[in-house]
């Protein structure tokens, strides 16, 4: 076996949390110790650290930090740390070690990306504590001007917007660099008792536009959240014949992306011109309706 087929062994034991076999190799080869802290695998260019700490090997992770004296802050060729990887994976031993051991709480990944944001990808509410529990910042913005609580709206899981608001209440006072605030993601994605959230405890003007001129309610009603576009029409009696930045209003955005019940909504319930033009062309919901063919 070349020195490349032992690194390749090694990778699978730590995949598969084998500590003994692990031992048992470098013990064997150790010819192999000397460039732990520099060999980097595959495109992405993990190291064992990042291994072990996604796969939640804490077994392994302490072994390779305190035995082989491999650096927590070992970067891959994203930027990434072993602690974005455990807090993206939500293993929670694995983090709290690296925490222990000084890892930076708010490392950045390529496109500024901080571990809190990606625990905020998932539902693990314990492990988004733990790290606001370290001083992470959840006001740190990523490359498309997202914090952790816009992230978070996006995947809906209402206790931690809860919590997030409980610990940090201007944290919605967000928007990314084309103004899109929370509520027009959680409205895009259809995440509605987040949006009932969004609606009691923080001030959103319910009719904010995004730099193309969409509001929260087109959102809701191009992409088939009539739920949704409901809730605004009667908890915030929203404008649905808004225009965007193309003359367009809510009928044609749901008619171009073939939304049929919000059609229906918008003409029979609310009453809209089902003839209503829009941009300079004149075009009626119809033309927009046949660009779905």
């Amino acid at each position: 076996m070349n020195e490349e087929e032992q690194y390749k062994h090694m990778l699978r034991i730590i995949q598969e949390g084998q500590l003994g076999l692990l031992q048992e190799q470098l013990q064997r080869e150790p010819h192999l110790l000397g460039a732990l802290n520099v060999k980097h695998f595959g495109k992405s260019g993990d190291t064992l650290l990042h291994y072990a700490a996604r796969h939640g090997h804490l077994s392994i992770l302490t072994y390779l930090v305190e035995a082989v004296g491999m650096d927590v802050e070992v970067l891959n060729n994203d930027y990434k740390r072993p602690l974005h990887e455990a807090a993206s994976m939500g293993h929670r031993d694995c983090l709290l070690y690296l925490l222990s051991r000084g890892t930076e709480v708010d490392c950045l990944k390529k496109a500024d990306w901080t571990p809190l944001m990606m625990a905020c990808t998932k539902t693990k509410l314990d492990i988004i504590k733990d790290l606001i529990e370290h001083r992470a910042n959840p006001m740190l913005k990523n490359k498309d001007g997202w914090n952790c609580f816009h992230i978070a709206t996006r995947e809906g899981d209402v206790a931690i917007i809860q919590y997030l608001l409980d610990v940090f209440p201007d944290i919605w006072k967000t928007e990314s660099k084309i103004k899109r605030t929370p509520l027009h993601t959680a409205a895009m994605h259809g995440c509605f008792e987040v949006i009932e959230v969004l609606l009691e405890r923080c001030n959103y003007d319910p009719d904010c536009k995004d730099s193309c001129g969409v509001t929260p309610f087109m959102d809701a009603v191009q992409n088939g959240h009539l739920s949704i576009a409901q809730l605004l029409i009667e908890k915030k009696k929203v404008c649905y014949s808004a225009f965007d930045r193309m003359g367009a209003q809510a009928l044609h955005l749901a008619a171009v992306t073939g939304q049929n019940e919000s059609l229906q909504y918008l003409v029979s319930h609310l009453g809209v011109n089902v003839n209503e033009k829009a941009t300079s062309m004149q075009l009626s919901a119809l033309h927009y309706a046949a660009k779905v063919w």
